[in-house]
Order: C-alpha cells, then structure tokens, then sequence
C-alpha cells in the first residue's frame, strides 16, 4: 500500500466507517476518453485496487463529464465499458465494491442543481481548468463545461464520501466541493450534514512523461502512438516503445539532481520505480552509471511483467460487453441504494415537496 497522506475526515461521518474496521468511503471517477495509457495506470487506476481494502469504494466513469465536450454518441458506450474494463483488469473487486457509469445514476444531477444554486459564480471564474479548456474561446463552450466541478462536488458528496484520491489537477475541484459542502451545511442550519471531503493524496505518485519528449505529460491526443505505452498494448509494442524511448548519449545518472537535469532519462528511471513499487532514488542507485541499452532491457521486463496481464485481462473483457455491462447495471443499483435517501433528505432540508 503506497503512502497516504490526509486530513482527518468529521468524526460523525468516519466513526461508522472505523466501526467496520475501514478508513472511510471513497468516490473516485474516471471520464471515458478511451486510449488509456501508462499514466492513468500508474497515476488513478492502479491506486483504485490498493485502497479498497482499507475503504468502501465507489469507482464511476464520468459519462455526464464527459458531455461537456463534443463526444461521438457511437463511441461512448464502447468507451465507457473500456473505463470500466480497466478497473476491473487492474484488480478493483466488482462484488466487494461499485463500478458505475454515472449517467445510470440520476441522483447525481439532480444534486448537480442544488450546488448549482449553492456554488457562487466567482468560485466557478477562478477554476483553472475550465480556463485551460475553454481558452480564448469561453464565450462557446458549454454551460455544462463551466458547471462541471459542480457536478464533481455532487459525484463525491451524493455518497457522503469522506476521502477522493486527487491528482494536483484535481485538488482545485476539491477544495470547491469542500466549500460547497460547508456553505450548505450554513446556509441551511445543518451543522456536518454533508462532509468536507479530505484528499488522499499519494506519497509515491508519479507524473507520467511523454516517452518521445520527457517535458511534456504522456497523452493520448499526442500524434505519436510511440510516446505512450496503452494499457491494451501487448509485450512486443511494451518491447518496442521502450526501445525507442528518447534517451541521450549520457551514461545512466548517478544522482537524484543529476537525474533532474535530464528529463527523458528522468521520466524512465520514474516509470521504473513507480511500476517497481521503489522510490526513484533506489531505482537510480541501481542503474547509475550503466548504459541505456542495459536500464531499457530492464525496463522492458518489468513492464511487461506488470502491464501485460493487465491489458490482456482488459482486452477479454472489452470481447465480452454484455458482462461488463451487467458490472456497470449491478453497480448502478448499489449505488442508487446509497444516494437515494441522501437525496431524499436532501429535498427535505432545501424545502421541496415531494410525494
């Protein structure tokens, strides 16, 4: 289990968890942009199955996110139980825990809208995200683009979740839903009605580089198929990515500072401790000064060792859609039974008649 650091959640939203022997409850969602790759392996996915057994978890594939931009209607769904396949490939157990696609579970937007009328403009203006997404184009992007951490807030806070693992691009949208949750529980007199969420936020994280150019993140909209390894990729295109991952004519380097001047050499050493499981500088300790061809030969055998059962047990499973869909259908369910009376008492504190 990787190092965690965290707040302490409100004990009257911890206390049932810690009476079940578990830590808390946790949201986390994935949006179904399809290609997954190293980076969200090593930087989400992966850490989904190594927190559940201290958690009761809840894993969603943001399909309503996803909305916000333009998506092809006949790629959502293939996309979506992609997503869904990865979790259960990387080991997150579908009967002990929920795997939903958020679309399939409407409490969420109806929550959406109350925090709609609880988030302030201002706060929603100064989300760093929607700035980069909207760029100098804000007047055409979507109403839904410029709400989404709203919805965000209404994904963890519909469960009551006390913890969300967050990566830096995501702990702005935390602190929103954080502020969400106390301005209700204020405005309407419900002292620690919904909880200020904490983060979880992992020690031995890694940043995911670009393996053609190691300043700039690994991404699937990068035009090179060769600057990222797809979690679907079999041990010969592992093999021959690596193999040409962009190096230079340096021995392999000796120190931690000297690692920092080289960004390509500095990406692999990282890939390497993450999927080891080791700091990086024991991985550079035990490579420095040694030649590339002998780091990537290593390299290569990890990976492979690491990824390939995963993206072989992703690509039985994206065969088989009818299984996944009914992970998804069952998933939904539980998770409607959770947010169901969350909702319900929800209506009542805002004053909505109900039948």
């Amino acid at each position: 289990m990787p190092d965690v650091t965290t707040g302490v959640a409100p004990n009257s939203h911890i206390a049932q968890y810690q009476a079940r022997g578990l830590k808390g409850r946790i949201l986390s969602g994935v949006q179904p942009s399809g290609d997954l790759h190293l980076g969200n392996y090593l930087g989400a996915i992966r850490n989904f199955a190594r927190l559940q057994n201290d958690y009761e978890c809840l894993y969603c594939v943001v399909d309503l996110h996803a909305i916000t931009v333009w998506q092809d209607p006949a790629q959502l769904a293939p996309k979506t139980r992609e997503i869904a396949s990865a979790f259960l490939a990387a080991g997150v157990d579908g009967d002990k825990h929920v795997i939903f696609n958020q679309s399939m579970v409407p409490e969420h937007a109806e929550l959406a809208w109350i925090f709609n009328c609880v988030a302030r403009m201002g706060w929603m203006s100064r989300m760093t995200q929607f700035k980069e997404k909207a760029g100098k184009d804000r007047e055409n992007v979507s109403l839904g683009l410029f709400a989404y951490p709203a919805l965000m807030a209404a994904d963890i806070l519909i469960y009551k979740a006390t913890h969300v693992p967050v990566g830096e691009d995501q702990k702005q949208h935390l602190e929103l839903t954080r502020d969400i949750a106390i301005k209700f529980n204020n405005d309407f007199a419900v002292p620690d009605f919904f909880p200020v969420t904490e983060p979880l936020i992992f020690g031995a994280a890694t940043r995911v580089m670009s393996l053609r150019d190691g300043t700039k993140k690994m991404s699937k909209s990068d035009p090179s198929d060769f600057s990222r390894i797809n979690l679907t990729d079999d041990a010969d295109a592992i093999a021959q990515k690596i193999r040409r991952a962009k190096t230079d004519p340096h021995p392999m380097p000796d120190t931690a500072a000297d690692a920092e001047k080289r960004p390509d050499a500095d990406n692999l050493l990282g890939i390497y401790a993450a999927l080891a499981d080791i700091e990086k500088d024991a991985a550079i300790a035990q490579f420095a000064g040694k030649q590339f061809s002998e780091f990537k030969s290593a390299l290569t055998d990890l990976a492979v060792a690491k990824l390939g059962p995963v993206g072989a047990e992703m690509q039985r499973l994206m065969k088989d859609p009818g299984h996944v869909d009914g992970v998804l259908r069952n998933g939904a369910e539980r998770a409607r039974a959770l947010a169901a009376p969350i909702l319900a008492e929800t209506y009542k504190i805002v004053g909505f008649l109900k039948p």
